[in-house]
């Protein structure tokens, strides 16, 4: 490496107050203090990426590189030409770069780039904003207003942009009280498709939606910037800035805020299991196909079978800087409530190859990588919700639960056999697993619990494709289909803990998760709202949803449950002498039950009010196919 070397002469300089508030994704909301005593170390109080200094007037560019040999810097401000002005000093152990500039106009937004060794050209991994020469013109005006135009004639690739000026945000809810684990659920959401428009703004439009639904949180795929615009979001590449193709970061937080006034709380859904190519950590040390041996940052093949794009190091001290600041960012700017982790079992170095169980097995050193990633987030918050996709042995997650951590629990398999109306061998239709005893936790709120995701099939679509009959019953009919869907619904929203609901299960969404492509653009299909058996599934959803928050009879820990067979029951007991008695029949015929009820008379389904009078502690009860009653002793609050 090389070193910037002061042979002949020492600059001393003297202490420089750093005159403005605004600062880069990783600063602190007071105003640093930089002192230079030598010239070529990091002035102390700089920030990763940039730090505004004279009221905007001078930017200050901190760019970590370990093992580059020279850093130059172009850019609107000096007509992206390179030339020796602009070459960032080196730090005294060579692995961050960094340069003053001063005399800019605090009211233009500018565009940058780093020259990295005269040959590698890219933008600042801590940018709030890019501009993205491929895709950036299919972001229309409506979703984002006065985009900057991409500086085509001067550069290639991705640019990355400062604006001392931008429009601040006022939030209008400072204290937001969130939603407790145990009365959580979460609507999965993707912005692309859940709105014809794409945008945050008609998403905050539309929020009495989910106030009528009745749902306390929100979570939102992924939303910081990826490749292209069509996505998933799982294809990140810049870490502290939303993807403009959802609107502008004012738009998000005015989402958010929104959110916060209805008493909804928004999770994000982050990816830093890895990166894709455009990503400039990723590009900063390439070989042509994968991130070279020397990357600070990823390995350069993956250690788990599920990986995608070019995975992190999390045993790395670089990654875990760069990810406790991408955290911290988005925790402390944008006021969320949560983070959902992606591919979180992806956290290890222990190389499992192609061994998909291996990878499951308890692995000591990814706990500890989550243990401290979890620290730290409660130390900046200590009720922020911090949700793991990680489907790993029974001990790790217990280990991980048991500190306050929730973890996604997929009941989606299981799920649709019990609404399709088929037990293959096995107990394919077992629904136990919602239960967070059945899987050895300790923690009764920590396992948010689902039976429709986006990685999974819908439930109507399956019962439409391969639902079973007898008779004149047809699961493969729409409306009885849909009856199902109310089945399972009541069940998974009946069992205690966290509960997540993927969008527009609730009108028993029907399009297939393979429909033009696993990937590809769903239409949100707002008409299903008109159709009779659709919106009764929504009431449905809607009245166990505002029965499980608002009665505690439903955190309880005290229940019984059977779950295995054609008859499916759910006991609990609310230790204040109410009581609920779910009962449902998965099957395609009539079936006669004894059920045991803790006591005597006169019971009331919560869902239709129609009761019966338990005249004995074991009660014959006969259902239908797909029927279903939430019973209690007494009524609960609606």
């Amino acid at each position: 490496m090389k070193k910037y070397l002061l042979s002949s002469f020492i600059v001393f300089i003297t202490v420089v107050q750093l005159a403005c508030t605004k600062a880069s994704p990783s600063s602190e909301t007071t105003t640093p203090i930089i002192e230079i005593k030598n010239g070529v170390d990091v002035p102390s109080g700089a920030n990763d990426g940039v730090t505004f200094l004279n009221a905007g007037k001078s930017v200050l560019f901190n760019f970590y590189a370990p093992k580059k040999k020279t850093v130059s810097i172009i850019g609107d401000f000096n007509n992206w030409k390179t030339s020796t002005a602009y070459n960032l000093k080196n730090s005294k152990d060579g692995t961050r770069w960094w340069i003053q500039i001063d005399n800019l106009d605090p009211s233009i937004e500018y565009a940058y780039q780093y020259l990295i060794d005269d040959n590698i050209k890219v933008a600042d991994p801590y940018t709030e904003k890019v501009l993205d020469p491929n895709h950036d013109y299919n972001i229309q005006n409506s979703t984002y207003p006065n985009l900057k135009t991409y500086p085509s004639s001067f550069t290639t690739g991705i640019v990355s942009t400062f604006y001392y000026n931008q429009p601040a945000y006022t939030w209008q809810v400072a204290n937001f009280k969130r939603p407790e684990p145990k009365n959580l659920v979460v609507y999965e959401l993707l912005v692309r498709d859940f709105v014809a428009t794409h945008d945050y703004k008609t998403i905050k439009d539309t929020l009495n939606y989910f106030v009528r639904l009745g749902i306390n949180a929100i979570e939102l795929m992924p939303f910081n910037e990826f490749e292209g615009n069509e996505s998933w979001g799982y294809n990140p590449n810049f870490y502290f800035a939303p993807d403009k193709y959802y609107g502008t970061k004012n738009d998000l937080k005015a989402l958010i805020d929104a959110c916060h006034q209805k008493g909804i709380a928004v999770i994000q859904d982050i990816v830093l299991n890895h990166s894709f190519s455009t990503s400039p950590m990723v590009q900063m040390y390439w070989t042509g196909q994968a991130p070279n041996s020397d990357n600070p940052w990823y390995n350069s093949a993956p250690t788990h079978p599920f990986n995608v794009g070019f995975q992190f190091n999390h045993e790395s001290l670089a990654t875990k800087n760069f990810t406790k600041n991408v955290l911290k960012w988005w925790m402390t700017e944008y006021h969320l409530d949560g983070f959902r982790f992606d591919l979180a079992k992806g956290f290890t170095q222990t190389n499992t190859g192609s061994d998909v169980n291996a990878w499951g097995n308890y692995d000591a050193s990814r706990v500890a990588i989550w243990k401290d990633y979890n620290s730290y987030i409660k130390s900046i918050d200590p009720n922020f919700y911090v949700i793991l996709e990680n489907f790993a042995s029974n001990k790790e997650e217990e280990e991980l639960t048991s500190l306050g951590m929730m973890t996604w629990g997929n009941m989606s398999f299981n799920g649709q056999q019990a609404t399709m109306g088929y037990n293959d061998s096995g107990g394919s239709w077992d629904l136990s697993g919602l239960f967070y005893n059945n899987r050895s936790l300790s923690n009764p709120y920590a396992l948010v619990a689902y039976l429709e995701s986006h990685d999974e099939e819908r439930l109507q679509f399956k019962n439409a494709a391969y639902g079973n009959s007898s008779g004149n019953y047809n699961i493969k009919n729409l409306a009885t289909g849909l009856k199902r869907n109310e089945l399972g619904a009541v069940f998974m929203l009946a069992v205690p803990g966290p509960k997540m609901i993927w969008q527009f299960g609730e009108r028993g969404y029907d399009v297939s998760i393979n429909d033009g492509g696993r990937l590809s653009n769903k239409p949100p299909r707002w008409e299903y709202m008109s159709d009779v058996n659709r919106l009764a599934l929504f009431n449905l959803y809607s009245k166990m949803i505002k029965l499980k928050i608002k009665n505690s009879v439903f955190t309880t820990t005290s229940f019984t449950y059977s779950l295995t067979s054609t008859f499916k029951s759910i006991l609990l007991d609310g230790k204040e002498g109410t009581y609920v008695q779910v009962v449902g029949n998965f099957g395609v015929g009539n079936i006669s039950k004894i059920v045991s009820f803790p006591i005597t008379g006169i019971w009331t389904d919560q869902i239709d009010n129609s009761t019966i009078n338990v005249n004995e502690l074991n009660y014959s009860i006969t259902l239908a196919p797909g029927e279903y009653h939430v019973y209690s002793n007494r009524n609960l609050i609606k």
